[in-house]
């Protein structure tokens, strides 16, 4: 250890010293972690020599003309630019370790790196070191590494590209890419630090640990995505869950914008010259937005400012503080200028001194938080009412909406986010006047609190001065505190109830993306319709369109238009009709299942489903449907998109934009942003976790991988059709746009069919062999040996597993340790061989022994053990296939039924019983024992999709409405 210190404190000689160090050098807090990041490295003394000539380009060259003037100059700083490229090469990995007890060390260590990010840099010197992408025999995760496994690893360097490094010098400021959010926060806390640690603001609100916490931090920081983390980096986030992650990423992103507006607008206030010490001190204490707008509004440019500032501007600030501080010195009368309006007497001097005291006493953050302590303790309650002035323009049918809110209190402690959801919607549109009921008690204990103790002169005052000062803290809380309450409740309760259902939209499109495909099937898709007729389309297993074709069922046609439909079917040997669940749904199920009754189709066994086709309308007019089917009229386009959402939902449905799906609550009335922020994560999760074979995949489908985008997504498609199949995943090091980072992402969720490249590569032979090989030529250049080429154009089997390639090392050296070779993937002698070994030493003792944590471990053991072909969606529900139809006239009190859930929200969950009407199980009878045990949950609530048994329990036939009791979930 002493040699490591010693060698970081010498390793810099060479460089510029600091008062002739480039300005963007000196103020980027990255570039210290880059020069502290070299100085622990040795091994890559020998490859900075040698890279320095290489550093000629353009922007090392730049300083040639002050090069006249100081010759030395040039030469340093051209070194100091090649040691930056290389640093660049280096992505650190969240947790470093020494030993298998990382996991455990990490957790002091990580809380002080995250405030700011310069003091991350002392983990290196220590002799921590930090895993990178380049390693790519040591484990990605927290996994300790000795100094000996490091060395060895080093002349591995070809496994993070040397080139895109050259590229990326100018994000001097965030030396891992593309800058993220907290990189103005880290700028911020360096000028203008706040009063408070994120991490721990973080940890109370999220009540997650404060050490994963600062993990979390950092993961986002170095531009992690969330499947990524989720999947590759469990022991440094504790196993959290996607969800769970996602929601700590919200809060952190809300802390990161408070911290960002207050920095601008403490520059503004310098600007402007109105910042004050007390003032700075107010604004980095902020912790919410409605905090710094309370703060700040007073400060802000136009109209005639507060009754305090205008007071301030006639002289009276300096009477306000006499009073608290020395009230004997006081006189009033001293202040009268009649000649000056607001001080010609001594009531109007009364006044301003109070409208003072009253602006001092709401800003004081000891008192707001006594108010706010004292409000936590009594029952605050909010009201909703039918407005005075019902608007004329609010008709009937939208007031009868809201019945149950015309007179309606409720503990904002026990209120329910649905309920506050949709009082917020109906005072939107003018039916619903709302307020906050604060009892009095409040003000009269805040009020006796405020004179007796926290603003109680500090000498003898005056019964008048007392008096005043009374009537200052009942102005402060009528006029100040007691509005900024009502917001802070209001706006509380509506960010919470957003983000549940949000949340809950996410869910539901989860368990809507994940349902089991229905694969090695033909099927019909109809998209129903009166007038314009029912659109057909035929598609084969593999998601070709067969046939399309317009039936008009429901126009005195259905006799004529059953034996065409009867001879598509049999031509096609098509049994399965899947109908959407839109116009004319009811009447088109009915005619289906009245053939199949008859025995309409036989020989053939036809079944049917409805399928949700919410969003095949918006698809079908879209860019995308368009280029997919640029010959297919937009209607039949529906007809196919519904068939292939029962086919593949989850290669369908990424198609159309989430929030067109239909399986959310209030989805309207939300943040738009944080919607879609949140859908398009749930979506990447699910497209990542179950994972895409890249020889096959469209490119919409691509583009919801992590790490990749529309413009990756697009050019890894060109590089397909240019040079053919993918031989194995590091030729995805080949294409444009696709630096170290975004492979690290991305590289563990993509797949690669070894069927598929060994009948590739019996077809092409070896002239393919060799086209991929000039290809790759060109691309690398003359960096690359052919051997180099030839190793890299080997197919690997380890693609066609989840395992990640920065974990290849260790599962080469596990399959070493059972016995196992390569061709045994997926086969039951691999599953015998790791049962046995895992029996005899524990999953644990084979990870200290394999130098990796257990969850990594646990990952290979996965891929490793997983059948070829292997799809989580297997163990989801797939869609109902029906041969007969039950009308509502049917059904009868305590009946019960099996359905499947089709929505959920916060009041309930929405299940189709087959009636053509969904019925509602309240949440108050979703109760934890009536819950499947087998599936994990993290709440109580049912997804669309799920199998369930439920009872009638009330009919509504007037206005179509289904009360369902949950018996069980099957």
């Amino acid at each position: 250890m002493s040699a490591l210190h010693r060698r970081a404190r010498t390793a810099p000689k060479p460089g510029i010293p600091e008062d002739e160090l480039p300005s963007f050098l000196k103020s980027s807090s990255e570039s210290e972690e880059e020069t502290n990041e070299e100085e622990w490295e040795p091994k890559k003394k020998v490859a900075r020599k040698a890279r320095v000539p290489k550093a000629k380009v353009p922007r090392a060259k730049k300083p040639t003309a002050a090069a006249q003037k100081k010759p030395a100059v040039p030469r340093k700083r051209t070194k100091k630019v090649a040691v930056k490229e290389e640093l660049d090469t280096s992505v650190p990995i969240a947790a470093p370790g020494g030993n298998e007890d990382a996991f455990h060390l990490l957790q002091p260590k990580e809380e002080e790196d995250v405030e700011p990010r310069s003091a991350a840099r002392k983990l290196p010197v220590k002799g921590r070191p930090a895993h990178s992408l380049e390693n790519a025999e040591g484990p990605s995760t927290s996994a300790a590494a000795t100094k000996r496994k490091v060395k060895s690893e080093e002349p591995e360097e070809d496994f993070t590209f040397d080139e895109p490094p050259l590229k990326k010098p100018k994000s001097a400021t965030c030396p891992q890419g593309k800058p993220v959010k907290c990189a103005a926060s880290a700028k911020l806390d360096e000028e203008h630090k706040m009063n408070w640690d994120i991490v721990q603001v973080l940890s109370q609100r999220t009540g997650v640990e404060e050490w994963v916490c600062a993990n979390i931090i950092r993961l986002f920081n170095d531009d992690n995505t969330i499947p990524f983390i989720a999947r590759y980096r469990k022991e440094l986030i504790n196993n959290m869950e996607a969800d769970a992650l996602r929601e700590v990423q919200q809060t952190l992103e809300e802390l990161q914008t408070v911290a960002k507006k207050v920095h601008a607008s403490i520059q503004k206030l310098k600007k402007e010259g109105k910042l004050s010490e007390s003032l700075l001190t107010a604004l980095l204490n902020c912790r919410t937005l409605e905090e710094l707008d309370h703060v700040y509004a007073p400060y802000k440019t136009g109209g005639k400012g507060t009754k305090a500032q205008r007071a301030r501007q006639l002289g009276l600030d300096h009477a306000a503080n006499l009073l608290i501080e020395n009230p004997r010195e006081l006189n009033l009368h001293s202040y009268v200028k009649p000649s000056v309006e607001g001080l010609s007497t001594v009531e109007e001097v009364k006044s301003g001194v109070q409208h003072i005291l009253a602006d001092m006493i709401a800003k004081d953050k000891e008192t707001l938080d006594f108010i706010r302590d004292l409000c936590q303790r009594k029952y605050i309650c909010i009201q909703s009412s039918l407005a005075k002035v019902t608007s004329k323009k609010a008709n009937e049918k939208d007031v009868n909406k809201f019945h149950l809110y015309q007179n309606f209190s409720c503990n904002i402690k026990n209120i329910q986010h649905h309920q506050i959801l949709a009082i917020n919607r109906g005072e939107n549109l003018k039916v619903l006047t709302v307020k906050v009921n604060v009892p009095d008690g409040v003000k009269f204990e805040f009020c006796r609190w405020c004179v007796n103790a926290r603003w109680r002169p500090k000498a003898y005052a005056q019964p008048e001065l007392m008096e005043l000062l009374r009537y200052s803290t009942e102005d402060s809380y009528k006029r100040l505190i007691y509005p900024l309450l009502c917001r802070e409740f209001r706006s509380k309760l509506t960010s919470d109830a957003e983000k549940e259902s949000v949340m809950m939209f996410g869910r539901n499109l989860r368990q809507l993306l994940l349902m089991s495909p229905v694969r090695g099937r033909t099927l019909m898709g109809v998209d129903p319709g009166y007038k314009h007729g029912c659109k057909l389309a035929i598609i084969s297993p593999t998601s070709q369109i067969l046939h399309t074709d317009v039936v008009y069922l429901h126009s005195g046609k259905g006799f004529r238009e059953a034996e065409k439909i009867r001879t598509l079917l049999l031509d096609y040997n098509c049994g399965t009709v899947v109908i959407g669940n839109g116009t004319a749904c009811r009447e088109t199920e009915a005619y289906f299942a009245d053939l199949i009754t008859k025995k309409y189709f036989a020989p053939l066994d036809v079944t049917y489903c409805i399928t949700n086709e919410a969003g095949a309308s918006i698809y079908s007019v879209s860019p995308e449907a368009t280029k997919e089917m640029p010959d297919l009229d937009p209607n039949l386009r529906s007809a196919v998109s519904i068939a292939r959402r029962v086919q593949d939902p989850l290669a369908e449905l990424v198609k159309i934009e989430p929030k067109h799906i239909g399986v959310g609550m209030y989805q309207h009335d939300v943040s738009q942003n944080l919607l879609k922020a949140t859908l398009d994560s749930v979506v990447e999760e699910c497209v990542s976790f179950v994972g895409v074979d890249i020889n096959i995949c469209s490119e919409i489908l691509l583009r919801h991988i992590a790490g990749l985008n529309a413009n990756r997504a697009k050019n890894i498609v060109e590089w397909r059709e240019k040079n053919g199949v993918f031989i194995n995943r590091e030729q995805l090091k080949d294409v444009k746009g696709l630096g170290p980072k975004s492979f690290q992402q991305c590289a563990g969720f993509i797949r690669i069919n070894q069927e598929h490249i060994r009948t590739h590569c019996s077809q092409q032979g070896e002239l393919a062999a060799e086209g991929h090989k000039a290809a790759a030529n060109e691309k690398q250049g003359k960096k690359k040996t052919k051997a180099a080429v030839n190793i890299i154009r080997r197919p690997n089997p380890l693609d066609q597993t989840c395992i990640h390639p920065e974990s290849y090392n260790i599962a080469m050296r596990f399959l070493t340790l059972i016995g196992g070779s390569l061709s045994d993937i997926g086969k039951s002698v691999m599953r015998q061989n790791v049962d046995v070994i895992i029996n005899n030493e524990g999953l644990e003792g084979i990870a200290k022994k394999l130098n990796t944590t257990g969850q990594t471990l646990q990952i290979i053991i996965d891929g490793l053990t997983q059948p070829e072909g292997f799809d989580i969606r297997k163990d989801f529900d797939k869609p109902d296939f029906k041969r007969s139809i039950v009308c509502l006239e049917d059904l009868k009190v305590g009946t019960i039924l099996t359905g499947r859930v089709v929505n959920a929200t916060l009041f309930g969950v929405f299940v189709d019983i087959g009636v053509g009407r969904a019925g509602l199980i309240p949440i108050r009878n979703i109760t934890e024992d009536k819950l499947s045990k087998e599936k994990k949950r993290r709440s109580l609530g049912l997804g669309p999709g799920e199998k369930v048994e439920v009872r009638v329990r009330e009919i509504d036939i007037p206005r179509s409405r289904i009360t369902l009791d949950l018996i069980r979930v099957l």
